[in-house]
């Protein structure tokens, strides 16, 4: 049975390589879709960079809302714990 992928190696600075880490994890991808999408594809319009960018925001505002939110359970357990601790006192 053959492989349905192949290994593609190519040579790049750290910084590209950087530059194509932040790429992928903006757009909530892997390094290789990435460079796969970017090359099959032509070039985004307008709109659709547009709806790209506004989804990577999307994304590092709901991981920060979460952290919020887990921020916010820990303190309301720390609370109900010390609440706990004073009626059983």
């Amino acid at each position: 049975m053959t492989a349905k992928t192949e290994r593609i190696t190519i040579l790049g600075t750290p910084e590209f390589k950087d530059f194509l880490v932040r790429e992928a994890k903006k757009e909530g991808i892997s390094l290789s879709k990435l460079v796969r999408r970017r090359c099959q594809q032509q070039s985004l319009n307008e709109e659709e960079q547009l709806l790209m960018d506004l989804l990577a925001e999307l994304r590092i505002s709901t991981k920060r809302a979460e952290e919020s939110l887990d921020s916010g359970l820990e303190s309301m357990r720390q609370t109900l714990a010390e609440i706990r601790e004073r009626k059983a006192a």
